[in-house]
């Protein structure tokens, strides 16, 4: 093992992580993707092979999102030294899957990790074996949601709304988040309990 996990796939001589599986679960800010993470992992609980990572985001911790707050400084340390097998710059803010998202593959895992669209194809190119969860909403409801987060202005809720990076590929499952949670939330599990 080397760097952020990194393994060679002795099998395949793949030099990504491996062998366990990262599904990354992205889609627009609003669409509720922390909310049905939340949802998978209580339902989830007692299942060892499957593991929900915590971000670290340049941004203090707060209700919303369960996630590491780390400084610039940190985030740009993290990165020269290679502790971190993901990150990626998204809004204003630095985002980064820790060493433990690495340790967790190279152990076979499944690790489940709110992810970014814009990170899906360096994601690709980093872990062996990764699956791509799209969940989205319609616009209106998108802005409703991140306004009542109460963390941005109007201009940044709408530069939000604005970033729309592209998917490299279908992913290998959409939900359209718009009814009660357990709907789409069960949705979440039971496409993770299948793997």
């Amino acid at each position: 093992m080397n760097g952020a996990g990194e393994v060679s796939d002795k099998v395949s001589g793949d030099t990504r992580l491996g062998p366990g599986l990262l599904v990354l679960v992205v889609g627009p800010s609003g669409a509720g993707k922390d909310t049905l993470l939340a949802y998978a992992r209580a339902r989830l609980e007692g299942h060892a092979a499957i593991v929900f990572a915590r971000r670290r985001i340049t941004r203090a911790v707060d209700a919303t999102e369960d996630h590491i707050a780390i400084d610039e400084a940190t985030f740009a340390e993290g990165v020269a030294q290679g502790r971190f097998p993901l990150h990626w710059r998204a809004n204003g803010l630095a985002y980064a899957l820790g060493p433990e998202v690495g340790e967790a593959i190279a152990a076979g895992r499944i690790v489940v990790a709110n992810g970014s669209r814009a990170a899906v194809a360096e994601a690709r190119g980093r872990f062996a074996h990764i699956k791509v969860v799209h969940v989205t909403a319609p616009p209106d409801i998108l802005a409703a949601r991140i306004a009542a987060r109460g963390r941005e202005s109007e201009a940044e809720v709408l530069a939000r709304l604005a970033r729309e990076p592209a998917l490299d590929a279908p992913p290998e499952l959409r939900i359209l988040n718009v009814d009660a949670v357990d709907a789409a939330g069960e949705r979440l599990a039971a496409f993770l309990r299948g793997l």
